[in-house]
């Protein structure tokens, strides 16, 4: 790189990241009087909080409505059952999902209630109660729009166009924050980079979406894991995610109603011909296959609970056409399967209870969905794909990182000043209620912030950091880029890594191909300068992604090794091969013979971090459990007053 930019600017409090937590950290430290703070974002308009949403996009809070029995505890239990999951960070979650959801209803988000202001709600997965809620589709989107405003209302600066790239620490402690000006290096020509000087740093950066092929996050969402684990900081539960069916183009899950209506499943060969219904191969009765569709509407995510003669064996059957056969799947919606009227009646009883309280037992597929969801049908039109007259193509794609970054009941990581929050945070364990990650994200927003203001109200300032040594630091790893002499391109690299990834660590994790896919990671960044070409200014953003998504590759699938060889089986989302174990269903392949855990390692969290050297050590420790607390009032109050006064 012959020549660069590199200016300087001091910022006490730095949020990266612009979806819903990342807006939300921002908010809550100017209302508690924090003014010297801004907002870090590549793209204002990117992310999956402002992108994303679902068949009814829920969020998990309290139950507010009716006669229904709750209490902060219940919840907190209820989210501790996941398994691997940390009691303290369970019981902020319940304590503060009233206070963080009502703030969002006062910003407008329309949430629905009755007539005498009651928040009703309903059931959704892991959750004993009814504390599910939603604006509809759009939740999260809507929730970030509100958020932004309230942001931009307040005077907060938000530094739109800057990608960071670089975490600088001393003494165990963030100093700066290194970013590649995306918008002046692309209309200077020349490199542009800005170093700034921090006391805190809030990563709101979201999961590590990148590192899969078949994602159902939009585009938009790469994610900067890789950022953290550089930095030194730990990683938590990388092992547990979420993957379910999704449709390519666009990006959408194919949950709810899209499943309910019971479309026809087929698949072709790569030019589209030989198309067959591959379901009916393996259920033969076309009633059996149907209720199991069905199920999938509610049952989304794919569970090895649920392999054994559940609704997960549409998953496993997915699977194996589109990645050990190397077929497509669609889901058809412009007719039933084989043809024929289907037989209602025929259904397991709560597929025909539900279709015939919706009215809904009539016509096809798409006659269905057009009377109990047409927006459903609307959402598709409107990305281009009309399914009156085209088929759908889907797939086993990645939804959410139920780990992430290993944080304290502030949510701030084991590097000082540094917080993660929102999917960033391993705050969820191996299951959790539907809709908890929204609540999750604002409630560590305020944790976070409230956390840093409390600091700074009774801690005597840091000793200034060495910005000699750190101006150096930032220089190095800027003129790093000059050694590259390889012939690869970032994508061509990128392509390769997220299709091994999809291929051998998301559904299915077989440790051969684990393994594959970790060398694949480990070797590119071990022969980095070899491997790639120069990078042109106009290139700059994607290799630095590359680089921050191979770190991350080579993190999650070292975690994924490691929870293999300590004797774990099977659980979550997450199916772990055993050529001794059990076959889940009759006719399915060898290759899915596995053994399920069934809770052995449920009380313990798996934590990681990433060296200098490029190693991954892995350790094991107990959850931590929820608080036992002294609730009398008096002794409570005094401590509020002690950690309020400055």
């Amino acid at each position: 790189m012959k020549s660069y930019r590199m200016t300087e600017r001091s910022i006490r409090h730095i949020i990266i990241g612009s979806g819903a937590a990342g807006f939300g950290a921002a908010a809550r430290l100017h209302q508690l009087g924090e003014r010297d703070l801004a907002i870090v974002t590549e793209n204002i308009s990117a992310g999956t909080s402002r992108n994303t949403g679902s068949d009814k996009q829920t969020y998990y809070k309290l139950s507010l409505a009716g006669a229904d029995a709750d209490s902060i505890l219940n919840m907190a239990q209820d989210l501790f059952a996941g398994q691997c999951v940390d009691g303290d960070l369970a019981l902020c979650e319940a304590a503060l999902s009233a206070q963080c959801f009502y703030r969002l209803v006062e910003l407008g988000v329309p949430f629905p209630c009755n007539e005498y202001g009651e928040f009703v709600g309903y059931k959704t997965d892991h959750d004993r109660g009814r504390r599910a809620t939603s604006a509809g589709p759009y939740t999260s989107k809507v929730m970030t729009e509100k958020l932004e405003a309230d942001v931009r209302s307040r005077g907060v600066e938000i530094l739109d166009g800057l990608q960071a790239i670089r975490l600088l620490v001393q003494q165990e402690h963030i100093r700066a924050v290194l970013c590649l000006d995306l918008h002046k290096t692309r209309d200077d020509g020349i490199p542009c980079y800005q170093l700034l000087f921090c006391e805190n740093c809030i990563l709101a950066t979201g999961g590590p979406a990148g590192i899969y092929q078949d994602s159902v996050y939009p585009q938009s969402q790469l994610g900067s894991s890789g950022l953290a684990f550089e930095a030194g900081i730990r990683g938590k539960n990388l092992t547990e995610w979420q993957y379910g069916m999704a449709s390519l183009s666009p990006r959408w899950n194919v949950s709810g109603t899209y499943m309910q209506v019971l479309p026809r499943v087929v698949s072709t060969a790569e030019d589209g011909s030989d198309e067959r219904e591959f379901l009916l191969d393996f259920f033969g009765d076309a009633g059996h296959m149907q209720s199991m569709l069905f199920l999938k509407g509610y049952q989304w995510p794919f569970d090895v609970n649920k392999i054994f003669g559940g609704s997960s064996v549409i998953d496993l059957l997915v699977y194996r056409e589109r990645c050990l056969l190397g077929r497509r799947v669609f889901l058809d919606y412009r007719t039933n399967s084989q043809g024929r009227g289907i037989d209602f009646s025929g259904l397991c009883r709560e597929a025909f209870e539900y279709l015939h309280s919706a009215h809904a037992c009539f016509g096809t597929p798409i006659q269905r969905l057009e009377h109990m969801n047409q927006p459903a049908v609307d959402f598709y039109k409107e990305h281009g794909v009309d399914l009156h007259a085209q088929m759908l193509e889907i797939a086993i794609c990645a939804q959410h990182n139920n780990g992430g970054l290993a944080t304290d009941s502030h949510w701030q990581t084991n590097v000082g000043g540094v917080y993660a929050v929102g999917e960033l945070c391993g705050s969820h364990g191996v299951t959790r209620p539907g809709g908890t990650a929204l609540n999750a994200g604002q409630v560590g927003a305020s944790r976070a912030a409230e956390d840093i203001a409390c600091r700074a109200r009774h801690e005597a300032p840091a000793p200034s950091p060495d910005f000699a040594r750190l101006r150096e630091q930032a220089q190095a790893f800027i003129e790093s880029v000059t050694v590259c002499t390889g012939n690869r391109a970032p994508a061509n690299v990128w392509r390769q890594a997220a299709q091994s990834m999809s291929r051998h660590a998301a559904m299915i994790r077989e440790r051969s191909g684990l393994k594959e896919t970790a060398n694949l990671a480990g070797q590119a960044l071990a022969n980095w300068e070899n491997l790639l070409a120069p990078p042109s200014p106009k290139q700059l953003g994607i290799y630095y992604r590359l680089r921050d998504m191979l770190i991350s590759q080579y993190v999650y699938t070292s975690a994924m090794l490691d929870y293999t060889d300590s004797g774990a089986g099977s659980r979550g989302s997450a199916l772990y091969t055993a050529p001794a174990g059990n076959l889940p269903t009759e006719g399915l392949p060898d290759s899915f013979r596995c053994q399920l855990d069934n809770g052995k390692h449920g009380n313990e969290v798996q934590e990681v971090q990433f060296s200098p050297t490029g190693e991954v050590r892995c350790i094991w420790r107990e959850v931590r459990p929820i608080p036992q607390l002294d609730y009398f009032f008096e002794n409570q109050w005094r401590a509020y007053r002690e950690r309020n006064t400055p």
